[in-house]
């Protein structure tokens, strides 16, 4: 067994990674770039090598660089994590010339399986269903149409390196099919530096299901089951589930085998992922295999018992698996939210800064009975978010020992999953798993697209939700006023008495409430009716409260707004004031402010690289032309015209560093 390993990534992967070895007595190297100098991962390690400067191309991409730190610090082994260099077979040649152990496949598995064209044909040959399309290089545009339309639309534009959502693209006519096959290959060619992109028929109302597979050196090839990956936004998935509420044994075992023979026929060893799209008769048809650990394996782990990452590096150190196909046992059910910076509610942009608050919910035993939290992150608060790498904090993993336990389990505690000074869109995964298509299983890849077709805005909570949440404001309320009363330096007979009558306001709406203290919490009677509103744990300035509204246990994050309060729960945000009556009187009359007109400009919506200006001062443009691109965490972003114009002045330049809001065309 190795005695230390390093790890060739960052963030989450690389401290989960660091777990696993430490566990197993291995010591660790981190390796981190200049912008990474102060990151969780390198804390958590034994040791760590500087590599670079931020930008990955110079650090975490440069092969000589993670192989000059391995030979510094004696480190045995490499462990790639997913993405950067970790399906790059030139790296594991270079590894293996240096006598370095590599945790994952060999040389010929990953030029076999992560050049996406030669897959397919690979897959094809070893008897797996496969996706009707084009599987050779395409030159230009011009021969991408003429492609789609041999094959006929939809079709899908991917990355033949591709990974991670990035360089893909839906094309449903030869405009779109252009405007893809550009943005594709610059994405490909800006994160995998490969331009090819391939074309497939897209199959309509899909399931994304793939099979984990677990191979040694001496031949032994197992599958541990499947992960529903259907919830996706532009093909970055969201939130994972294993195993899949669709598909039935036959379907199973069938896909499993058929990963298992992929495998096989290119002598694979380590932990891989064999992707597949399912339709809805349960046909399947191969999309790629991955030839790394994936981003969601712990849901797989927490159903099976098994650490992927232990037995990867056992493989590597040339022992054999510790178990065969009969002992592979399905228990439970397990989710994965991915938890990203970004703005969901100005159409996913992507956030970044410094985290001033960052408080996962608590590891170990959930609330619901058999249930387990556990929190996969590289971020710790005080950290940040940079504009240079991937916009992931953290993955939020449930289980219960079914379904809708662990559903209920994940809406639990990401109420209580405290993220501030970057956007992020823990509400949109709570309005998810609470939506009712999720909890029945009704999934394709199209969910997100279908269930918020003009974008999340924020949830609309159930009635009987929404007047919990006021009671439970105004105890809160109540509790701070009370404690401001007992505050010393009053004088005598002058003490603040503390009034019963009050007005909850949400929105222009007005609820008389009724606050009596009682031994655990409040009586709140609102619009007549009595709550129950219990919590003995709760002081004012908590950010988090934990309690029972009429026996209904709940978790609301609690920011102070002056004389209000904004509430977090449920995948809804709530603007709540508690005010005397006479004060509601008063700011019944108040006018709201309006926003300033900027229908004249065209702001950039993040903080990102302005790649592309497509118009010139004096065009005229039309509603839904291109106008400029931003690229922002490997992610090209098109901006489009909003309505027709002329344009006035370009008030930034190609190559400009962006900030958000920031003015880049003003139109007459």
């Amino acid at each position: 067994m190795f005695s230390k390993i390093l790890i060739a990534n960052r963030g989450e992967i690389a401290c989960r990674v660091i777990k696993t070895a430490r566990r197993m007595g291995i010591k660790t190297v981190a390796v981190y770039s200049e912008a990474d100098a102060g990151a969780l991962h390198v804390q958590m390690a034994d040791e760590a090598a500087a590599i670079g400067p931020a930008p990955s191309a110079q650090s975490y991409l440069v092969a000589d660089r993670i192989i000059q730190a391995c030979l510094e610090t004696g480190a045995e082994a490499v462990h790639p994590g997913y993405g950067f260099l970790s399906e790059k077979a030139a790296f594991c040649e270079a590894l293996k010339a240096a006598g370095i152990a590599f945790i994952g496949p060999d040389v010929h598995a990953i030029g076999a399986m992560g050049d996406k064209i030669e897959s397919k044909k690979l897959a094809k040959a070893a008897g797996v269903s496969t996706v009707p399309g084009y599987l050779g290089v395409i030159k230009d545009d011009e021969e991408a149409v003429r492609i789609a339309h041999d094959i006929g639309y939809p079709v899908m534009i991917k990355a033949s390196a591709g990974g991670g959502g990035k360089g893909m693209r839906v094309a449903w006519d030869d405009a779109q099919t252009r405007e893809g096959f550009r943005s594709a290959s610059n994405e490909a060619r800006s994160s995998f530096a490969d331009d090819r992109v391939f074309i497939e028929k897209y199959v309509t109302e899909p399931r994304h299901i793939e099979i984990q597979v677990m191979a040694d050196a001496h031949g032994n090839c197992v599958y541990l089951g499947e992960r529903e990956c259907s919830i996706q936004r532009r093909h970055q998935k969201v939130i994972e589930e294993a195993p899949s509420p669709f598909l039935d044994e036959a379907t199973r075992k069938a896909m499993g085998e058929q990963a298992v023979a992929l495998a096989q026929a290119v002598q694979y060893r380590s932990a891989g992922t064999v992707e597949f799209i399912v339709d809805k008769d349960r046909n399947f048809y191969f999309l790629e295999m991955n030839t790394r650990l994936q981003v969601e394996h712990p849901v797989t782990e927490m159903i099976t018992g098994l650490d992927l990452v232990e037995l990867m590096i056992r493989v590597a150190a040339g022992e054999k698996l510790p178990i065969i196909q009969d002992d592979v046992k399905l228990n439970g059910w397990a989710l994965e939210a991915r938890v990203y910076a970004e703005e969901p509610t100005r159409n996913f942009l992507p956030s970044i800064g410094r985290v001033t608050r960052y408080r996962p919910p608590a590891e170990g035993p959930g609330a619901q009975e058999g249930s387990i939290v556990r929190v996969d992150t590289g971020i710790h608060e005080g950290g940040e978010i940079s504009m240079f790498y991937d916009p992931m904090i953290a993955k939020l993993i449930t289980y219960g020992p079914d379904r809708t336990t662990a559903i209920t389990a994940m809406g639990d505690a990401l109420d209580r999953f405290q993220i501030r000074g970057v956007g992020h869109n823990i509400s949109f995964l709570a309005a998810l798993v609470e939506s009712r298509r999720f909890g029945e299983g009704r999934l394709t890849t199209n969910f997100i697209a279908e269930e918020f077709p003009d974008g999340f805005h924020g949830r609309e909570l159930p009635a009987e939700v929404l007047t919990r949440l006021l009671a439970m404001a105004a105890s809160i309320h109540r509790s701070r006023v009370e404690r401001d009363a007992t505050i010393s330096g009053q004088m005598a007979g002058h003490h603040r008495v503390v009034p019963a009558t009050w007005v909850v306001r949400c929105g222009r709406d007005n609820h008389p409430a009724e606050i009596v203290a009682v031994d655990d919490g409040h009586d709140v009677t609102l619009d007549g009716r009595t709550y129950a509103v219990r919590n003995t744990d709760w002081h004012p300035g908590q950010s988090l409260w934990a309690g029972t509204v009429d026996g209904h246990a709940l978790a609301v994050q609690v920011d102070g707004t002056g004389i209000g309060y904004r509430l977090f729960h449920g995948g809804a945000e709530l603007e709540v004031q508690v005010l005397t009556v006479r004060a509601a009187e008063f700011a019944a009359l108040m006018p709201i402010k309006a926003k300033p007109d900027m229908s004249k400009f065209l702001l950039s919506p993040m903080p990102g690289l302005l790649v592309t200006v497509a118009v010139a001062v004096g065009d005229e443009v039309k509603a839904g032309q291109e106008l400029a691109v931003v690229e922002a965490m490997k992610m090209e972003n098109i901006l489009r015209a909003e309505s027709d114009g002329t344009v006035k002045k370009i008030a930034a330049e190609k190559g400009t560093s962006l900030a958000v809001d920031q003015i880049i065309i003003e139109f007459e």
